[in-house]
């Protein structure tokens, strides 16, 4: 169904400012944006495009205030970003020819491991910095932590921030709230390369795309914001948060048999 421009304004600007804060605090916002496009009338390759480029400016803007406060690691994000921006290529031509529901199933079996793994403060406690990869190593783990949840947001999205934190935590053993800042230059790397892939294919509408990158920023500035001040107590709640969200989401769709995403 589609709507007049104005009412498709009103329904997609606060769910976009919404989705941006939780993306620049855990990541995972796709799962409300995507479905807000979607119900808001656009066909369904048209909000895929649409959303990843808002999505990248809310990016953006959350990793310039992790930057800004000290919260990145360079010595992962470099390597996470370069292995994120050749996953995404990869990720988004495998959407192509792949069937998702097996991602699906896969998912399934994470996600309560994950969220164990949140609750339990496993791969979030600073207690696991004692013992820090090597350098090389850390390069190698960065890389392929970006390679593969960079492919997973080319093919899926949602939720590709928030493996990239608790990845980042629990194999690089880097700082809860400095993998959250590492993890929005990561995420920033395969979204924004994916959105170039969906602009040269002429599947974003920037009539709805301008005014909800407006709404993106402000989203994402208040909630890297927040994440900084507030620490990684609100990082693990809203990681727990799109976790549960996030496996309900894919088991409503197993059941229904349906793939909205």
């Amino acid at each position: 169904m589609l709507y007049s421009y104005p009412v498709t304004l009103l329904i997609l600007c606060p769910l976009i400012f919404l989705a941006a804060f939780i993306d620049s605090i855990a990541g995972g916002g796709g799962l409300i944006s995507l479905p807000a496009y979607i119900f808001a009338g656009l066909p369904i390759h048209t909000a895929y495009g649409t959303n990843k480029l808002p999505a990248s400016m809310g990016l953006l803007t959350a990793m310039t205030n992790y930057l800004r406060g000290g919260y990145v690691d360079f010595s992962a994000a470099i390597p996470g970003a370069s292995g994120a921006l050749i996953g995404s290529i990869i990720g988004t031509k495998l959407a192509l020819s792949l069937s998702p529901r097996a991602l699906q199933i896969c998912l399934m079996v994470i996600l309560p491991v994950v969220a164990f793994f949140i609750l339990s403060g496993r791969g979030t406690e600073n207690r696991i910095l004692k013992t820090p990869p090597s350098f090389r190593l850390k390069l190698i783990l960065s890389f392929f932590i970006g390679l593969v949840f960079g492919c997973y947001d080319g093919f899926f999205g949602p939720g590709a921030g928030m493996f990239m934190t608790i990845a980042l935590t629990s194999l690089v053993r880097i700082d809860l709230i400095k993998s959250a800042g590492t993890a929005r230059v990561i995420n920033f790397s395969s979204n924004f390369t994916s959105m170039i892939t969906w602009f040269i294919n002429g599947k974003i509408l920037f009539p709805i795309a301008i005014p909800c990158i407006v709404c993106s920023i402000s989203g994402a500035y208040l909630g890297s914001r927040m994440a900084m001040k507030f620490g990684k107590k609100i990082i693990r709640t809203v990681l727990v948060i799109v976790a549960l969200l996030l496996f309900i989401k894919i088991l409503s769709d197993l059941i229904s048999g349906n793939f909205s995403f």
